[in-house]
């Protein structure tokens, strides 16, 4: 993907920017840690991100990717189960 400035993206166009392109993982106080034994696979937490911060491949728990994920705790509070704790 190329970079390019925003004055530059055509009219009506939508940037696609995602924090896999920046690592913002330092940013965060707490972390989410998702525990395998409560986690039913519903993908919310995949869903919600709005950093693209959980990886997942629809079959294993999702994992977040800590280089990216800022810690904002939607993950844990979209989680139906509450098998995600934010942990400083």
């Amino acid at each position: 993907m190329s970079k390019r400035g925003w004055r530059e993206i055509p009219i009506a166009g939508i940037p696609f920017l995602k924090s896999t392109e920046y690592h913002t993982g330092d940013w965060k106080v707490f972390r989410p840690v998702i525990d395998g034994e409560k986690c039913i696979k519903c993908g919310n937490c995949w869903v919600f991100c709005p950093d693209s911060a959980i990886e997942w491949d629809g079959d294993s728990v999702p994992e977040p990717n800590y280089d990216y994920c800022k810690g904002c705790g939607i993950c844990a509070e979209e989680c139906p189960v509450n098998a995600i704790e934010m942990v400083r």
